[in-house]
């Protein structure tokens, strides 16, 4: 810190010139002009001093962590309600879909607003075998839609570190891909047990939106094992239809 330069008084009684300059002893006492000139040239650096510190703090933010723009997002109890995946549901030609739910992992607190929102699609049981009869192995799909609004610290640094994870959930990260033009900064993550999952971070939000994939089988009566399991769809044909659906999704959490 930089401190009020000290004004020294007239040469006097208890006065002593080493406090006022650093000037060499054999020169004499210092003169007032040069008491003076000391005084003002110590005044200028800390005026100076004070306009460097006060553009640094201006630019970049130094002695204080400014809260994040928080872009008009909404994240309260009833933001489900505005989440629909029409892409989704139609890529995967699902005929019915579960109204989307609020988890019970909410969060609601002055630093942190979270909500979990899950979507089932049941794709149509017109996917038949030989056009005829419905197929005894049926394939469904699960969507959810995390969203985080933080509100006293910046997220991207974390949200940053994350895309480096090998694991979540127990599920190995097999493949990481930077998304463009999609919020501050996205990435599409693939894992290994045919989950497909989008991350963005857009100021002081942070939306998740997971596609999970599974099979059923249609057993009869008495039938002991199913037969050969049809090769899995691979999720990253739906790529596009994730993102198209995270855009309204991100949209929908400003204007819910």
């Amino acid at each position: 810190m930089i401190s009020e330069p000290e004004l020294v008084g007239e040469d006097g009684p208890g006065s002593s010139q080493d406090v006022v300059s650093g000037f060499d002893d054999r020169q004499g006492p210092a003169t007032g002009r040069r008491r003076w000139r000391g005084v003002l040239w110590a005044a200028g650096g800390a005026v100076t001093a004070s306009a460097v510190w006060a553009t640094a703090v201006f630019a970049y933010g130094i002695g204080g962590d400014p809260k994040p723009d928080l872009r008009g997002y909404r994240v309260e109890s009833d933001s489900c309600a505005a989440v629909e995946l029409k892409a989704l549901a139609e890529v995967v030609r699902a005929t019915e879909t579960e109204p989307a739910e609020t988890a019970l992992d909410g969060i609601e607190h002055p630093a942190l607003h979270r909500i979990r929102c899950t979507v089932t699609l049941i794709p149509a049981d017109a996917a038949t075998q030989d056009g005829d009869e419905p197929a005894r192995w049926t394939e469904s799909y699960e969507a959810s839609v995390t969203a985080e609004l933080h509100k006293e610290t910046d997220p991207r640094p974390e949200f940053e570190a994350s895309s480096t994870l090998t694991e979540i959930d127990g599920m190995e990260v097999t493949q990481v891909e930077r998304v463009p033009d999609l919020g501050d900064l996205a990435h599409l993550l693939v894992l290994n047990d045919n989950v497909m999952q989008l991350k963005v971070v857009d100021g002081g939000a942070v939306v998740t939106l997971t596609l999970t994939a599974w099979r059923n089988y249609d057993t009869d009566d008495g039938e002991e094992e199913p037969p050969d399991e049809p090769p899995e769809s691979e999720l990253l044909a739906y790529r596009a239809e994730l993102i198209s659906d995270m855009r309204d999704v991100m949209k929908a959490l400003k204007t819910g």
